[in-house]
Parts: C-alpha cells; structure tokens; sequence
C-alpha cells in the first residue's frame, strides 16, 4: 500500500510540517499578505483569526465585524474583520481571504505557561476546507491541495 504522502501527491496535494507544541497544539508557518507568522492548526475553529496586536503587521485593512469570538474559556469577544488578504501555507496559496481579528492575549497566556511560544493567530476550519485538508497526525504533516 503506498503510503498517505505519497497518495495526496499523485492527487497534487503539498505537505507542509506541523509543530507539536507543549501543549498538544500544532503551530504552522504560514504567510499573511508576504509576512511570516506562527499559527496554531484549529480543526475546531471556525475561522481563521489573527491577534488585533498584528494589524499593522500583516499590512491588513480592518473593518468593525457583528462577529462575536469565543473559545478557550472566553465568550462574547468584540472582533474586527480584514477582507482580501493574501494567505499562504507552504506552496499553497489563497487570495481575497477574510480573516478576524481578535485580542489573543489569553490564548498566548494559555501557550506561554506551559513553555510553548506566543502565536500570531489561528488557522481555522475555513482554511482547511478551501484547501481539502488531509491531517496526518503521526507524520505530522498537513497537506492541502492546491486549485
């Protein structure tokens, strides 16, 4: 039987590596409108979402959303949304992508505690379904395919 990387690349698809942080996370580069950041992998959420801190460096335009964020123990968080960002992971790559923006404190206070590095954001569901995302969680490996 060929192995799964194998497989995803006869159907076109690239790997990019994934991280296993401290906290059984796994963080990704990834690339927002050309700069590098560290994100972690959400199957879990819904959108791709960015710190409120990281505007200006990711060069995003931000807009006031009617989206209210929640997880990791925190409900009700105002958000901003940023449309038409340029987003890359590995050689697979999105254009007009919306992203929220949210305050990430507490998420990054969660990772810092337990010896893991602040993020810059969060790749989420929609990420993942725009790119047919296959997870191999015992290579680590993310594959995405591209359009």
């Amino acid at each position: 039987m060929k192995s799964l990387k194998k497989f995803l690349a006869s159907k076109s698809y690239i790997s990019v590596p994934l991280i296993l942080t401290e906290t059984n996370h796994f963080e990704i580069s990834a690339k927002i409108n050309g700069v590098s950041g560290r994100f972690i992998l959400d199957t879990g959420a819904s959108n791709t979402c960015v710190g409120m801190d990281k505007i200006e460096f990711f060069h995003m335009v931000s807009e006031v959303s009617e989206i209210k964020a929640a997880g990791a123990g925190a409900t009700e968080m105002e958000t901003l949304v940023s449309a038409k960002n340029k987003i890359q992971i590995g050689e697979w790559k999105k254009k007009k992508q919306k992203i929220v923006l949210f305050d990430l404190v507490h998420v990054n206070q969660a990772l810092t505690s337990h010896n893991s590095l602040p993020v810059d954001g969060i790749i989420g569901a929609d990420i993942l379904k725009k790119g047919k995302a296959v997870i191999d969680y015992d290579k680590k490996l993310l594959f995405l395919k591209p359009r």
